[in-house]
């Protein structure tokens, strides 16, 4: 797995690790969670733990690194939807789908998600309020036409969608009612003039 933030001017047995750790972890964090041990990491990545510290000194960075591309795809997105001409309702409800998607890839993910939302310090911070801007964005782009109740903001809807994404990840049974759930999170929204 390629990455376009390695280092410029790195050995090309360094880039080499760098990929292999990354590759290695994008496994291990799927099958034992965000909270998988960094050691199993290096040891499967065939590289000593003090290599993986360098190139990844925190959890949080080894897991920005594995998730920042999808999440940026996912935060263009929101702009990409409010373009297409779709209903704003339809839009953040596609939107907000794919986000349950991606926060459920790894088990775990929507506790440490909500963990670094408020820890500016964390190596997730940026890419999590990347995400709830563009929540927030196709929100108020709902909640301008009417669609959307007026007394929601974006972090309280980053927080809903986020618990439906660790609801799945606690019981993957329930993983099936996920559209269901966000279905009915959507009507909870719907503007219906009387809030």
């Amino acid at each position: 797995m390629p990455d376009e933030a390695t280092p410029q001017g790195q050995r090309a047995d360094a880039r080499r690790n760098r990929e292999r750790i990354l590759e290695v972890a994008d496994d291990v964090i799927r099958e034992q969670g965000t909270q998988a041990s960094l050691r199993d990491v290096a040891r499967q990545a065939g590289v000593g733990l003090g290599t993986l510290y360098r190139h990844f000194p925190t959890r949080d960075a080894l897991l920005e690194t594995l998730l920042r591309q999808g999440f940026d795809r996912l935060a263009g997105q929101a702009d990409e939807l409010l373009d297409a001409g779709l209903p704003p309702e339809r839009a953040l409800a596609e939107w907000l789908g794919e986000f349950t998607l991606r926060a459920g890839a790894f088990r775990g993910l929507p506790a440490s998600l909500m963990a670094t939302l408020s820890d500016p310090d964390s190596a997730l911070h940026a890419s999590c309020e990347a995400m709830r801007e563009a929540c927030g964005r196709l929100l108020r782009a709902a909640q301008k036409a009417g669609r959307i109740r007026s007394d929601v903001d974006g972090t309280d809807l980053f927080v809903l969608v986020n618990a439906l994404s660790w609801i799945a990840d606690q019981a993957p049974s329930i993983a099936a009612r996920s559209e269901r759930l966000l279905a009915l999170v959507m009507d909870g929204l719907a503007h219906t003039g009387d809030r």
